[in-house]
């Protein structure tokens, strides 16, 4: 795996520097209140019209907009700067108090009533039906006010517990195993690019492709995003010209492929991001794509997705097409990466020869702000036991070793074994379906019954992502203790603005409904596939066992493992093996085409064009585009809220 030459080509992208910088001033305090107050509900309003995709626009529009502003205050932003700004936008944009606009609708929703779930809903969920709160569509009821204390508690344990386990493993990882991290440099750049642009434009190149990508982004968003916003506000029907989230082909297509999903999703920053991800990865997805339209027809003429009929379109086939087959099989591939990685695990650990150096846990580089190895540890201990403490409250039926195996044992060991496939290959990895299959057990084993399991704040992680973090805060040079400043600073301002938001957004509209369009496309199937589950703690018939197939599992982790076998026989690429994994996953396909595309022009035109420099180019490129996406993102939401908001006073 350390031979692979595509991983090396991004590892060799950047390198740490030697001085470190907090970063943290009075334009950080600014930018913190910038963020909450303005860029979080463009956020949230655009990741319920368009979907998740735009989130780290927010990030580029606050840089660039504060960027510009230094400059016309004769001064400039630093790199540490400007990476506490990438951060704290990062903080903001998970917005905790959207999840309770989720929460709403999944108490009211049809697959919660289809299902018979209403009633085992816990209330310190959401409130009952009855409650008046969903007549005025409002947070600000004292039928609200156990739901959000409870989210803020646990929202302040996760914030705390971020330099727990995860920054141990980064300093285990990086410090001591010296791994490269591949993935790391892509988000660091492009927060290079902005430094460069409040300092020498003139001989440095990231300003220039950050400014080409802005200028694309801010012409697609004016079609995708601005021009629907404006007509809907003054005509009865919004303008689409391209459609939001896809055209819908399936019933198109379903005599020639019956039981498969088809459409075309045309977000331009698909291509953007197929130019960023590895080569290898978008085609691999490509084949498990291919594969897939091909066995759908098949299973289905075999009996097997016997739950698909003709006139189903993408969201109904999906959810068909996994409660007959594709959630059993992608436990199994799931399980088949897992095992991979604890593979590749223990074969690093027998070629370095035990010769690893752990002076180094407890020698930081100078000036990098580093906790000390032991106070890490010490933070995870105690946030794991906030949160089984939380458990135990919350849910005192269910068997409290589960919560301590939970937080002690597989936490720690799937962090360890993510961390370093992270490290080495730049690829996560996570055992499918533990959390849930324990929940099952201790139904069917230790008689729990119910559903409030199912949201309590349990001790399951994977801080294998963390690690990725904390490498690219070292390589853009900023201190840990700039980063421990801005998480005080942005927790209170981000808990406010996110439930004022939150609660503004519900007011203006029903959520979801036409206003929100792709909310009002995907969050039922979400429901549906989230509630499916739920349904095997209670007793009875459970659709989930329906669904779970023993047989289905073993062949997707056999066939998991064959293909990862026979690929690495060839000599075929790692990065492959993942996509066509992920591709093989029933999911919706619609956005593959473009990021294939992205891919191909990256690889055989752009890398043929600039050179190894096209790695370089890429992240910028991409964050570019982000940026302009963003502006005309941000300019729509601001005329719907006023509009909507006029609108509401006039009576």
């Amino acid at each position: 795996m350390y031979d692979d030459k595509e991983l090396k080509e991004y590892r060799d992208l950047m390198q740490p520097p030697e001085k470190f910088e907090e970063g943290f001033d009075w334009k950080t305090i600014v930018g913190a209140i910038f963020i909450g107050f303005l860029m979080m509900p463009g956020s949230m309003y655009l990741q319920l019209v368009i979907g998740q995709g735009i989130g780290p626009a927010a990030r580029w529009v606050t840089i660039i907009l504060f960027a510009e502003i230094a400059k016309r205050s004769y001064t400039h932003l630093k790199e540490q700067e400007i990476f506490l700004l990438y951060y704290m936008a990062g903080a903001a944009l998970a917005s905790p108090f959207q999840g309770l606009l989720w929460n709403q609708y999944l108490v009211q929703s049809d697959a919660a009533r289809m299902l018979g779930l209403t009633e085992f809903i816990p209330h310190w969920v959401a409130p009952a039906l009855g409650s008046g709160s969903y007549l005025e569509r409002t947070f600000l009821h004292r039928d609200w006010l156990v739901p959000i204390l409870l989210l803020i508690g646990s929202q302040l344990v996760q914030r705390i517990d971020h330099f727990g386990l995860g920054y141990s493993l980064y300093r285990i990882t990086s410090d001591v195993e010296k791994l490269p991290f591949p993935m790391a440099p892509v988000g660091a750049l492009g927060t290079m690019a902005l430094a460069e642009s409040t300092e020498d434009k003139k001989t440095g190149w990231k300003w220039r492709v950050f400014s080409i990508g802005g200028v694309i982004g801010l012409a697609f968003g004016f079609f995708y995003v601005l021009l629907p916003a404006l007509s809907g506000l003054l005509f009865t029907e919004p303008i689409r010209l391209i459609p939001i989230p896809w055209v819908e082909l399936t019933r198109y297509t379903e005599n020639a492929l019956p039981a498969v999903a088809t459409g075309i999703q045309f977000d331009l920053g698909l291509v953007f991001i197929g130019m960023v991800l590895p080569f290898w990865a978008v085609i691999g997805g490509l084949l498990g794509l291919i594969v897939t339209i091909i066995a759908n027809p098949i299973l289905y003429a075999h009996g097997i997705l016997h739950r698909w009929h003709p006139g189903m379109a993408t969201v109904e086939t999906v959810f068909a097409n996994n409660f007959d087959f594709y959630m059993s099989f992608g436990i199994g591939l799931g399980l088949a990466i897992g095992a991979v990685g604890v593979y590749y695990v223990i074969k690093s650990f027998r070629s370095s020869g035990g010769g690893l150096d752990f002076s180094a846990l407890f020698n930081p580089p100078e000036g990098r702000g580093d906790i000390n190895f032991w106070v890490s540890i010490g933070i995870y201990v105690f946030s794991t036991l906030c949160y089984i403490a939380f458990c135990l409250w919350l849910v005192p039926s269910f068997p409290w070793i589960f919560f301590v195996l939970y937080g002690f044992v597989y936490t720690p060991v799937i962090s360890y074994i993510s961390a370093r496939m992270e490290g080495v290959a730049g690829q996560f990895v996570a055992l499918p379906m533990v959390r849930e299959f324990s929940f099952i057990a201790g139904a069917k084993f230790f008689g729990y019954h119910g559903l409030e399991i199912w949201y309590a704040p349990i001790p399951v992680h994977n801080y294998g992502e963390a690690t990725v973090q904390f490498r690219q805060i070292e390589l853009t040079g900023t201190s840990l203790k700039g980063i421990i400043k801005a998480e005080i600073l942005v927790f209170p301002i981000v808990m406010i603005s996110s439930l004022l938001f939150s609660q503004f957004l519900w007011q203006l509209a029903p959520i979801p409904s036409p206003e929100y369009p792709f909310a009002q496309e995907l969050w039922h199937l979400q429901a549906l596939n989230s509630l499916l589950l739920q349904t095997s703690t209670l007793d009875g018939n459970s659709l989930f066992f329906e669904a779970l197939s023993g047989p289905v599992v073993l062949s997707g982790l056999g066939l998991g493992l064959i293909l990862y076998s026979v690929l690495n026989v060839l000599g075929l690429p790692v990065l492959l093996v993942y996509g066509v994994v992920r591709g093989l996953g029933q999911s919706t396909p619609h956005g593959m085409l473009l990021e294939v595309v992205g891919a191909l022009l990256g690889r055989f035109y752009f890398l043929k064009k600039y050179g190894t420099k096209w790695r370089h180019y890429a992240p910028v490129l991409l964050a570019g585009f982000s940026c302009g996406m963003g502006l005309t993102g941000m300019f729509a939401m601001g005329c719907t809220l006023i509009m909507k908001s006029l609108g509401r006073l006039a009576y």
